[in-house]
This record gives C-alpha cells, structure tokens and sequence, in this order.
C-alpha cells in the first residue's frame, strides 16, 4: 500500500537518482561525457535505498554522508572526478571488494585495452584475491575521472595491512619501507590502483598516528629526493588552514607513489579534523592560487558544478597536496555536496527516538 506524506512533506525517493544529476548538471558544465553509460548499472546497485534513509551515513568513505565524493585537482582542472563507496549500506567488506574488482576489469578491458588489464590483474593479484574476510573493514573503493572523449581514468583503493608490502611492486614496496622507516608513526592502511589510457600507477596510503607538525615532513622528503619542495607545501597549508602548521591527530593522511621522476608525496587534510577551520577557507585556498589564474578560474568552475559556493566551507572534505621532483605543490579538493549531507537529519532523528 502506498502512504501519502504529510502535507508540505516531499516524498522520498532513491538515492541514485540525487546521484545521477548531480553527475549530469557537473558534466554539463564541465564539458565532459556524461557518466551514466558507464556507470549506470553501479550507481543503480550502490545507491538504491531513499534519500531518508540514514544508514548510507555510516560509511568509510564519507562519514555522515552518502558515499560519493567528487573533487577538483588542479593537475587534471577540466576532469570530471568522483568516488565512491560500493553497494549499498548492508553489503558486506568483501562484496565491496569484490564489485570495485569487476567493474574495474569491466571498464579497463574495451576501453584501455588488454595490455591495461593485464597490468591491473598483476598490481591488485593480492587484494582481489580469497583473503581478508576477517579482518577488512570497508573493502574498497571505486574512483573514475571523465573528460570530453568518455572514461579517462579508472581506480580502486584496496584495504591494505602492513604484511601486504611486499606484494607491492619492487619500487613502491622500497619506498614504503622508506616512509615506515623514517617516520614510525605512519602505518599503511589502503592501496590504490588506477588505470588511464596510455598509464597505470599505485598508490599507498598511510595514516599519521597522533598530531603531526607538517615540517616533520622534512626529513622523510629530504629522504626521498623531494625535500626542496617542503616550502611550497608548507605555504599551501598555511595560507588555506589560517596559519595552522600543527595537524590533530585522525586528521592526516600521507600517500606516495613510484613515478618515472622519481616520488611522489601527497599530503592530505582531513578538514572535519581540524577544530578551528577558517570560516573562509575557501577564500585562502584561492589566494593561494593566485599566482595560477588558469586553475583558479577552473576551481571556481568546478566549485560551480557542484553547486558549490562560499557558504558551504563545512562540507569540503579533504584537502589534498601533491609534490615531486619536478613540480611544487598542486592541490586537490575534495567535497561532499550538500544535499548529500545526512549529519543534522541524522542526529536531529536520533534526538527523536
């Protein structure tokens, strides 16, 4: 039997399709394919429950919120990117696994092409395999980026335990027993592996266990070749977080890769953390780029298709800053929509029961 709401009360509808526009209204401004003949099948398994239902909050990926995230990076400007955190709220760790698998394998085949595949199996053998039932948490996640010609890159990040290391490639698995060995505090906890057109890379993460001062990324950057580009971090950190150099613990993420010029660190913010976040934080992140009007003018275009303006500082995400070699630091921004928000509605339900 249908139930009629409430007068004035709108009716609740599936998650997928709040999904579904705002993926549509992003690629429409930002001029890239539309998502939805790739991935309409995942978002239709992911995000089928309604939009009242409070228990897509309880997610690994975007605590609080539904489980989509879309961000800006300032190397990729015109890229339409989002993550994702698969099947619904009751789907086990292991089917989460197990779907980002396939629709990876799915994706990379015709449109990569078999030598990508071939090279994804190799890198996620480990993750994709029968283990970790009993000790994952979440299980994985899935990321895809889309531009003007289709699908541009594809990506899942895989729980990862400190025993997994050697299943690294050899370069990657040195350069993580570099950062443990330099910085203890840091303990491993996923993997990401992602494919392009021409390219693949991995990724893994570390969680910074307790407060972390960021010049204390000194000497493990010294370390890996990238030391001379700590001020260009540290200037970043400081104009967008307000003169804070000092991170709280549960708020510092530390990923690094292999490339061919040499590695790659990325230092991310998480901005829930931080207790007193500047109410215009937005504004010193774009002062911080000022010296870069190409990609300020596409953050503010991004920022626009998500609907996002000066008002909604509270639901930025992470902040997100890579170096290398030969680049000084390039941010990305991560987000969590508005109306994907079940915070307030979840505790205001909560103080009801």
């Amino acid at each position: 039997m249908n139930v009629a709401p409430y007068p004035g009360q709108a009716a609740a509808r599936p998650v997928k399709h709040l999904v579904k526009q705002s993926l549509q209204s992003a690629a429409r401004t930002l001029g890239t394919r539309d998502p939805m003949p790739y991935l309409d099948d995942l978002i239709n398994r992911t995000f089928y429950l309604p939009d009242d239902d409070y228990s897509y909050a309880q997610n690994s990926l975007a605590p609080g919120a539904v489980p989509y995230e879309p961000s800006f990076s300032e190397t990729e400007p015109s890229k339409l990117r989002f993550t994702i955190e698969p099947l619904g709220p009751n789907a086990t760790p292991m089917a989460r696994r197990d779907e980002a698998t396939r629709e990876m394998r799915r994706l990379v085949s015709p449109i990569f092409g078999r030598d990508a595949l071939k090279w994804f199996d190799s890198r996620s053998e480990e993750w994709r395999g029968f283990g970790g039932l009993s000790w994952m948490n979440y299980g994985a996640w899935f990321g895809s980026a889309f531009d003007e010609d289709g699908l541009y890159a594809a990506k899942v990040y895989y729980e990862l335990l400190p025993t997994q290391i050697d299943a690294l490639s050899p370069g990657l698995a040195n350069l993580t027993r570099q950062v443990m060995s330099e910085m203890p505090n840091l303990m491993p906890i996923f993997t990401s592996i992602g494919c392009k057109r021409d390219t693949g890379s991995q990724r893994v993460t570390f969680l910074h266990r307790g407060p972390m001062a960021v010049a204390a990324l000194g000497p493990l950057m010294n370390r890996l070749g990238i030391g001379h580009q700590l001020p260009s971090l540290m200037r970043i950190v400081g104009v967008a977080l307000g003169g804070r150099f000092e991170l709280p613990a549960g708020g510092v993420l530390v990923g690094v890769r292999d490339t061919q010029d040499g590695a790659e660190l990325k230092l991310e913010v998480l901005l829930a953390a931080i207790p007193d976040l500047p109410s215009r934080f937005l504004d010193l992140l774009k002062l911080g780029l000022s010296e870069r009007p190409r990609q300020l003018a596409a953050l503010t275009r991004w920022l626009d298709a998500f609907g996002m303006d000066a008002g909604d500082e509270g639901h930025f995400s992470v902040l997100s800053i890579r170096v290398n070699p030969q680049s000084p630091a390039r941010i990305s921004l991560y987000v969590r929509p508005i109306e994907f928000e079940m915070r307030d509605a979840l505790e205001d339900a909560r103080a009801l029961a």
